[in-house]
């Protein structure tokens, strides 16, 4: 049997890195793929859906070329070179884990892991052969998949989840999105960008309900400002297949009032739900709580040697905290001082237009908690830069405690404002205060300058 001092199961963001890292760390490492090296998000998840994003992006850019004193013809959606640029994204990228993984010495085990007791880890390929590895520290990084509701069961044709919105090669005439998080809101604006007509189903009373208010209601009125049919504080009953078509029954919570609509392909978005069946757990006695598996600061479960990581454990189901996560694992495990994952600053990001990003506390939040706040905002109508990108939907939005001067909040809406947020992540890890970020030189002329802009007026 071979020993490895670790080995990984699932080589997602969490996986890849953690395998890397602890390679580099001159630790004999594995790591167990079933699918394809980088997991979902690499490979179906956050890679290929900003692919998909870009071409609508451009594809805009080319219809509204007037607007900056260009004449070209109108351009025409052709969603299947889309699908198949993206895919080759994909495919790129996965190459590149896989390079990462032979320079890092990290031994690839391709098949169905699953973690046995006594350090040892079952894998079985495609060929069903098995064999059994031992590791003195093992990895649980297996992600999540689409949630599957039970009005809603996914048959891959007519009710799809993720994987299939990013391979459709025909484009549907109508699309039904139940769920406005950041997948459900991305995949509803790269759609109805191409010509789709979309209606975004959501259960809350706002799209993106875990975003400030204010920034919920400038996407869901540029939505609308597209053609898109945005209803809140609904829910999809139910999904029949009739004749090709399928006929959706959409409930409005508030009213109590049933509608019914007709559309060529639902997509549900209502989240994600861990890859806990059949890898071991129960076996091995390693708790879980709510889906997730239990760990400790740094991972640890309550079985010595086995850790977990990524979507199984409690916390954010994002690429980068899965990332932080493995970071701080291996680090343990190497012996090394390892920072624990402050959760209260992690920055979400979703990649609609205009773009969304934020971390901390909404003000609903900061209400709740009973914090005392000023609130410094500056609209990107007044940028320079925007105005001259042609991009003066949104703001910068930061939440600032009275006595303290630290930042409690930072919400952004607006072009390029996923490359705008890590700046702010930067200066609430480290504790700055908003003297001292409104005192730092900013850049002329720049989306960023308005970070410095709505901090000026909060000292107003």
């Amino acid at each position: 049997m071979t020993e490895y001092d670790v080995i990984i199961l699932g080589s997602g963001p969490g996986g890849y890195v953690a395998a890397a890292r602890a390679a580099q760390n001159g630790l004999k490492t594995a790591v167990v793929e079933r699918e394809n090296l980088g997991g979902i998000c690499l490979n179906y998840g956050c890679i290929p859906t900003k692919a998909l994003m870009k071409s609508a992006q451009v594809y805009n850019y080319i219809n509204h070329a007037s607007a900056y004193g260009v004449a070209a013809q109108p351009a025409e959606a052709d969603l299947n070179a889309m699908v198949e640029r993206s895919r080759g994204v994909a495919s790129t990228m996965n190459k590149g884990v896989e390079f990462l993984m032979k320079r890092s010495g990290v031994d690839v085990l391709m098949g169905v892991g699953k973690v046995l007791p006594d350090h040892k880890m079952e894998v079985t390929d495609a060929e069903g052969k098995v064999e059994v590895y031992g590791a003195k520290h093992i990895v649980i990084a297996t992600g999540a998949r689409s949630k599957v509701m039970p009005n809603m069961p996914q048959d891959g044709k007519y009710v799809i989840g993720y994987r299939e919105a990013l391979t459709l090669r025909e484009k549907p005439e109508r699309m039904l999105v139940c769920g406005s998080g950041a997948i459900g809101s991305e995949f509803a604006f790269f759609y109805q960008s191409i010509g789709v007509q979309v209606m975004l189903v959501e259960f809350m009373p706002q799209i993106l309900p875990n975003e400030d208010e204010e920034t919920s209601a400038t996407v869901s009125r540029s939505f609308r400002k597209m053609g898109m049919k945005v209803m809140v504080s609904s829910s999809v009953e139910k999904v029949e297949e009739v004749d090709g078509k399928c006929k959706v029954t959409v409930k409005d919570q508030k009213k109590g009032t049933e509608t019914e609509v007709e559309c060529d392909v639902v997509l549900s978005a209502v989240g994600v739900v861990t890859n806990l069946e059949n890898i071991g757990l129960e076996e091995c006695g390693i708790a879980t709580e709510r889906g997730k598996i239990v760990v400790d600061d740094y991972y640890r479960t309550n079985v010595e040697g086995y850790y977990a990581i990524g979507d199984v454990v409690h916390g954010p189901a994002l690429a980068h905290v899965a990332e932080a996560e493995a970071r701080c694992c291996i680090d343990h495990i190497c012996g090394k001082e390892a920072k624990p994952v402050n959760y209260n600053n992690i920055p979400g990001c979703t990649y609609t237009t205009p773009e969304v990003a934020s971390v901390g506390l909404t003000e609903k939040k900061a209400q709740e908690a009973g914090i005392d706040y000023a609130v410094g905002k500056h609209f990107f109508r007044a940028s320079g830069k925007a105005t001259a990108a042609g991009a003066t939907d949104g703001f910068v939005k930061i939440l600032v405690d009275k006595k303290t001067d630290k930042i409690v909040g930072c919400h952004l809406c607006g072009d390029n404002v996923t490359e705008m947020i890590a700046g702010l992540v930067v200066a609430r890890e480290n504790g700055l205060t908003a003297k001292q970020i409104r005192e730092s030189v900013h850049p002329h002329p720049t989306m960023c300058e308005s970070i410095m802009e709505a901090l000026e007026s909060v000292e107003e």
